[in-house]
């Protein structure tokens, strides 16, 4: 067996334009699976799902807002049945406690959470209706677990999804859908780079961080592919952390003299 084919699979990556979504849904077309890139910017999937196709693999575009129950139920029923769905899509907004406002909170959790929970149930009732089992998976943080400043309505929404990967695993294993969750951690991406181009941002990385170097969107997909894969099987409900060992392991300038 395996542990990373993913052949006459067919995979949904919501959330799949760029980033961790983009490297995933390269690494699944690459294991073998027919992947559909599923976000709401629609040119950038067609160049990033031709580019596969001209490799030789499986990938189509498809156009998806979670934050809006018909484009969830439209791509729900225009990806017909799938094997696996990987929700990747979310967003953030870095500001005091204090300072967010409701249409921040709203927008923050309608993305990173409610969206995600519609999307689970259409199609996860397909999922159940076929009998044929599936793979979720869901992209939590490091805020699954930990408390960050400055993120307190993404915190919300990425515990959430903690929890619900629990309570999916435990509802939907009667059919043979295993449910996990990856949280990563500081992963270099467009939407942080302005954060990680401060000096004191890396060394402070640099010096409590275990393997001292940021995290790529292409040490998350691995991980997806093999939770996505048969090889998995036994392994549901889990938040599995891929964070270069800031959640459990920390480093410091001390040292012993022998």
């Amino acid at each position: 067996m395996n542990p990373f084919a993913l052949d006459g699979k067919r995979a949904l990556i919501a959330g799949a334009s760029r980033g961790i979504g983009l490297a995933i849904a390269r690494a699944v077309a690459e294991a073998g699976a027919d992947t559909i890139l599923a976000a709401r910017s629609l040119p950038q999937l067609k160049s990033a799902a031709a580019n596969l196709v001209a490799r030789g693999l499986k990938a189509s575009p498809l156009a998806l807002d979670v934050t809006r129950a018909d484009s969830i139920a439209a791509a729900a029923e225009a990806a017909g049945d799938v094997d696996i769905l990987i929700n990747v899509a979310g967003m953030n907004q870095r500001k005091r406690l204090e300072n967010y406002t409701p249409e921040d909170y709203d927008l923050i959790l309608r993305t990173n959470l409610h969206g995600i929970f519609a999307l689970c149930q259409d199609v996860g009732a397909r999922m159940i209706a076929r009998r044929r089992g599936g793979k979720i998976v869901h992209i939590g943080s490091l805020t699954s677990g930990l408390g960050l400043p400055y993120v307190a309505p993404y915190t919300i929404s990425k515990s959430a999804l903690g929890g619900l990967t629990r309570a999916m695993a435990a509802e939907w294993a009667a059919h043979n859908i295993q449910v996990n969750c990856i949280a990563p951690g500081f992963i270099l991406t467009d939407l942080n780079r302005p954060m990680w181009e401060a000096p004191a941002m890396k060394q402070w990385l640099s010096a409590v961080q275990p393997n001292p170097r940021l995290g790529r969107p292409e040490d998350i997909a691995p991980l997806a592919v093999f939770l996505s894969s048969s090889g998995s099987d036994y392994i549901t409900g889990q938040t599995i952390y891929v964070d270069g060992g800031f959640s459990t392991a920390s480093v410091w300038p001390f040292q012993p003299a022998e």
